[in-house]
């Protein structure tokens, strides 16, 4: 065992007496020891339940023959930080909470690792933290919130978001808009629908990182409880095995992982997190790769905010372990989980419950997934763009660009009614380098669907966006204009062409003309960086790169 190295033989006879100072026992510190990352804070919705969770973990991990060490990580609500400065700090914290579960594990030389996790980027940064170290480790995801009920419709946190819009436009009023804000968010748990962090919980169930049903089970149901006490049985059973993350998230794993973001229509975040999770074990997720997959992978659930269904519905019919099963003829069924099984023996069991939440592959609801790569003089690099419930009137564009420096200059812009049908909003300086931190802009994308204007407008930013975004919405401009990406060249006028289904985004300039622009590009100014941004700054990579810091 690892933590021989802090226990054992006469030198260690030190370390021994500051174990026993926690109050363990001999025979305890013989025993394997578990580390639990926890990312709980009673700030966040998503977390402010994961202490139940963890002590049904340790009840598990104790009855194995274990002996559990919980310590904390820090936890970003993105709906919380979203439309101020905060937003500088969601993508960062991606790379922050990865060094310091590393550090923990490290210093203390623990022999396994359960992940507990929840919201947008800290699972991706406890998978990194898990590939990276490579010690047998399994991730609990605490599960999503329910819905809530307004005038017989599901609404969640997006609902408020697009509500703001729509009492803009006089669609609703101020005191509808109180009564949506009391109803939304009903329980602890993440949002409600296919965002940012329910793709990245039914990713790492599909990656084979945590116990079937684990990612749609909700928050507030008791089977979670359960899921959790096995997944610390099971954590000890893995270091018995040596059973590690390089062993189960494989090549062939990431594409099964690619495969279900496509029938699910998930967030396009997932494409960073997956490529910086796959760079941890020196693997290259190229993003023609989520193309070619997502060209080939029928959309099989139509989830909020490109659907109806929520994460509930989900789960009832019979959630990520039934869609695998669906997919089964496409996906690398031998590949290995945590389970201790192959992927084929998790999923032959499952039953697809309503085919009208998971659909069969023979009646889809698109015949490609939900996710889509654009290329062209505009992003030579590659732009992602997510594609579930974008109607097929706005699969091709053709505008005038619209340029703003800033989320907050485009926003003081949708409200103050200066947007037009046609547009082609443009946000630049809001990629990693450029924002810095790489702010979603939910807020932008919100208020002009809540304003009607969700398939007359396009919106184009090296930033990025929210899983709860809807409508022509393309993001991670590579490069982005802080590293003089031609989206620094473009100004308010000049024609930009999108055509989905061949892939291009281009704007109706001459290469030369491209080049000389660049050759004068003056960035605007932003305020002198200090602290944790600066340091992000020197050593964020590009998006089409996963925004990893080499």
């Amino acid at each position: 065992m690892r933590s021989n190295a802090i226990k054992m033989g006469f030198q260690k006879a030190p370390q021994r007496a500051l174990l026993k100072a926690l109050g363990l026992t001999n025979e305890e510190i013989n025993k394997p020891f578990i580390g639990i990352a926890n990312s709980f804070t009673s700030l966040v919705p998503g977390h402010t339940h994961l202490n139940t969770i963890v002590e049904r973990v340790k009840i598990g991990i104790a009855a194995a023959g274990g002996v559990p060490f919980e310590f904390n990580t820090i936890a970003v609500c993105d709906g919380l930080a979203m439309g101020h400065e905060g937003m500088r700090y969601s993508l960062p914290s991606r790379d922050l909470i990865a060094d310091s579960i590393e550090i923990m594990v490290q210093a203390h030389q623990l022999d396994g690792l359960v992940l507990i996790s929840n919201c947008d980027k800290i699972t991706p940064g406890m998978l990194m933290a898990a590939a990276r170290l490579n010690i047998p480790s399994i991730v609990v995801t605490g599960g999503p919130m329910l819905s809530g009920i307004y005038k017989g419709k599901k609404i969640g946190l997006i609902s408020v978001f697009e509500a703001l819009g729509k009492v803009k436009s006089g669609e609703i009023t101020l005191e509808e808009l109180n009564e949506i804000e009391e109803i939304a968010c009903p329980t602890c748990g993440s949002c409600n629908g296919m965002f940012t962090a329910n793709t990245m919980a039914c990713l790492t169930e599909a990656l084979g990182m945590s116990l079937p049903y684990c990612s749609t089970t909700p928050a507030v149901n008791s089977a979670k409880l359960r899921i959790a006490e096995k997944s610390g049985e099971r954590i000890v059973e893995m270091i018995r095995e040596n059973l590690k993350p390089s062993d189960v998230m494989s090549r062939e794993a990431f594409e099964n992982a690619i495969i279900v973001d496509a029938a699910l229509g998930g967030s396009t975040n997932t494409i960073l997190h997956l490529t910086a999770i796959a760079k941890e074990l020196n693997l290259t997720i190229e993003l023609s790769l989520f193309d070619e997959l997502n060209k080939k992978t029928p959309q099989l659930c139509a989830m909020i905010p490109g659907g109806p269904h929520d994460m509930e519905d989900l789960n009832n019919a019979g959630g990520i372990p039934a869609l695998m099963l669906e997919l089964k003829e496409k996906l690398h069924l031998n590949v290995k989980t945590v389970t201790g099984k192959t992927l084929i023996e998790n999923i032959k069991e499952a039953r697809n419950l309503n085919r009208s939440v998971i659909h069969s592959i023979n009646n889809p609801i698109a015949n490609e997934g939900g996710l889509a790569i654009l290329w062209g003089n505009l992003a030579p690099k590659g732009c992602v763009l997510k594609t579930a419930g974008l109607s097929n009137r706005t699969l091709t564009f053709k505008g005038e660009a619209k340029v703003f420096n800033s989320e907050e200059e485009c926003i003081k812009a949708i409200f103050n009614n200066e947007i037009e049908k046609g547009d082609a909003i443009i946000i630049r300086y809001e990629g990693p380098k450029g924002g810095p931190g790489m702010k979603e802009m939910l807020a932008p994308t919100s208020a002009i669907s809540g304003m009607g204007l969700g398939e007359s407008v396009a919106l184009i930013t090296d930033g990025r966006f929210s899983g709860g975004t809807r409508g022509l919405c393309i993001g991670h401009v590579s490069p982005e204009a802080a590293e003089k990406g031609p989206i620094a060249a473009i100004k308010n006028g000049d024609l930009i062409k999108i055509d989905v289904p061949k892939r291009i985004i281009k704007v109706e300039l001459t290469n030369d003309e491209l080049t000389s622009r660049l050759k004068n590009v003056k960035p605007p100014e932003k305020p002198i960086l200090k602290g944790y941004l600066k340091k992000y700054v020197k050593l964020v990579s590009s998006t089409d790169t996963g925004a990893i810091l080499n």
